[in-house]
């Protein structure tokens, strides 16, 4: 019987078979698909060298033929390789349970005594008349294109939508997004949705909210969208519906059961209903971020054989859309609860206006009477590289006065931080750049 056998060897995966190793376990690895899972298969990795490069001017072609040299550069240095460095047993299949202590990948069966699932998510896909019949995209197929598009409608309003939104418009395709709520990332501040929306409006981007999409059809040369205000018509169509838990591991025979977002259910330290297992990553279907995968594999081995009951503070958790100019949060929203507020536009931010990005604002959410930030939401430009101070501030549950009692550097956009929690004190337009 093996001590920990590892199912995924996605983000959480390999974080988990790291951590067993730094306790002196020789973990089993089992996975399925691509090395590395989504991030740097199809998700993270190739999404953002692609926005980089079409930012840049890259040609159509060569600019996702780039992207596919760097992920397979990205897989073999990150993944493969290091898989070299770690005392561990690579089984590559299909795992499923026959047993609360036994999985099998074809013909050989694994015992184990502990496990940790870290299967990850896939594409959702909700039934729309006509449309598996016509053929879509999910964001595989939109990270390898198997042509030149010259124009794309993407169903949903999310994070994935707007990248790939901007994405395709800069590699001059005709964009329109297609959401069902009344505003795009409807769970975001909605200052942040409105003036995200106008940005993608000025790119070009055909934004449609408070949609249905009823049917999809054959149109005269592309694939025709029908919804309830109208129909439209592109060369693809491009699903960004969200992600489900990667669950068919034949639980039941493990007793682990599922939560109500059809991913599995785990306590506060990771741990499923069968106390033996523990799970990490989007399978969870809980939020769906890489680093948080990551960190989760580690936090679930530790419980798993070291018994320490580590659990994670979710609320210092930061999340970053990356358009440009970038979207970021970290904490609840202002509608979270009875909490004070500020908002700080960019364009009274000078390091903002001496690279003209002024599109934007920083919104800081504090309890009342402690002052203890529990929200910070940012649009700017470079927000996803500090807004990890917005998140070291909540974990620890800082005040306005710790932001405003720390010098930060000027010029910098990062400086709105300070900024805005200036302004429950002061109006900072009327403050000078030293203050």
């Amino acid at each position: 019987m093996k001590d920990l056998v590892i199912i995924g060897y996605g983000a959480a995966g390999f974080a988990s078979l790291i951590e067993a190793n730094e306790l002196g376990i020789k973990p089993i690895l089992i996975g399925y698909g691509p090395i590395g899972g989504t991030c740097v298969n199809v998700g993270c990795v190739p999404s953002k060298r692609l926005l980089h490069l079409g930012e840049k001017g890259g040609d159509f072609f060569s600019s996702f033929e780039d992207t596919r040299q760097f992920v397979r550069k990205a897989r073999k240095e990150k993944y493969e390789d290091v898989l070299s460095y770690y005392d561990v047993e690579l089984i590559e299949g299909k795992a499923h349970f026959i047993s609360p202590h036994e999985v099998k990948v074809g013909d050989k069966v694994i015992e184990g005594k502990k496990f940790i699932i870290a299967t990850g998510s896939s594409p959702f896909i909700p039934e729309i008349p006509g449309l598996k019949d016509l053929g879509y995209w999910t964001n595989v197929e939109a990270l390898n294109p198997d042509r030149k598009i010259s124009s794309l409608v993407i169903i949903g309003g999310r994070a994935e939508a707007l990248e790939f939104s901007q994405m395709y418009r800069n590699f001059g395709v005709e964009v329109a997004i297609l959401q069902r709520s009344k505003t795009l990332i409807p769970d975001w501040e909605p200052e942040i949705s409105l003036e995200i929306q106008r940005v993608l409006e000025e790119e070009g981007i055909y934004v449609i909210t408070d949609v249905k999409v009823k049917e999809v059809k054959k149109g005269e040369s592309g694939k025709l969208v029908i919804t309830n205000r109208g129909d439209i018509e592109a060369d693809e169509i491009l699903m960004a519906t969200g992600r489900k838990p990667n669950v068919d591991l034949n639980l039941s025979s493990a007793g682990v059961e599922l939560n109500e977002k059809g991913g599995i259910k785990v306590n506060d330290e990771l741990q499923t209903t069968n106390p033996n297992i523990y799970a990490a990553g989007d399978v969870i279907g809980d939020k769906m971020l890489e680093a948080l995968a990551g960190y989760e594999g580690t936090i679930a081995v530790r419980n798993a054989i070291k018994g320490e009951h580590k659990k994670i503070d979710f609320l210092s958790v930061p999340q970053v859309i990356f358009t440009r100019p970038n979207l970021a949060r970290v904490g609840l929203n202002s509608f979270d609860g009875d909490f004070d507020s500020r908002t700080v536009k960019m364009k009274d931010i000078v390091k903002a206006q001496i690279i003209d990005a002024e599109d934007g604002l920083i919104k800081m959410v504090v309890e009342k009477g402690s002052k203890r930030i529990m929200g910070v939401h940012v649009m700017a430009e470079n927000a996803a590289e500090f807004i990890g101070e917005a998140a070291l501030a909540i974990k620890h549950r800082m005040t306005i006065d710790d932001i405003i009692d720390t010098v930060h550097v000027f010029p910098t956009v990062a400086e709105s931080l300070r900024i805005v929690a200036l302004a429950f004190y002061k109006d900072v337009e009327k403050l000078s750049c030293c203050v």
